[in-house]
């Protein structure tokens, strides 16, 4: 069985989620190459998360964990664009469905980064 903490990120990661693939897609449609719909959409979305997942998952008010917060993104930005390049190479798909499957890989990556490294202790 999922754990609260478990269940409040996936719920808020969805919210999150949602947010930056729209913001993504937007990028996309406004034809800006997919490296910075990646980058402009995760660094519009950093704040908006961090104060999101800091408060309704891991219950934690501490600012300053906002650097880690940032080296996590930054690691997860790298690790987008790597998968969207992968699987526009292997198959050949168009952005949109390369973006929304790097999306899933990076949320998981996210969960685990976030709940080991930013937040470790919390709760």
């Amino acid at each position: 069985m999922l754990n609260n903490e478990v269940i409040k990120f996936i719920l808020v990661g969805i919210l999150n989620t949602i947010f930056y693939y729209l913001l993504y897609t937007f990028f996309i449609y406004i034809d800006f190459s997919y490296i910075l719909a990646v980058v402009f959409a995760t660094c519009i979305g950093v704040v908006f998360s961090f104060k999101t997942f800091s408060k309704l998952v891991f219950n934690n008010k501490d600012n300053k964990l906002i650097v880690k917060f940032i080296i996590v993104y930054g690691f997860n930005i790298v690790l987008n664009i790597f998968i969207i390049k992968s699987y526009l190479y292997l198959f050949n798909e168009n952005l949109y469905t390369a973006g929304l499957f790097a999306t899933v890989i990076v949320a998981l990556n996210s969960f685990i980064l976030n709940k080991f490294y930013v937040f470790k202790g919390s709760q």
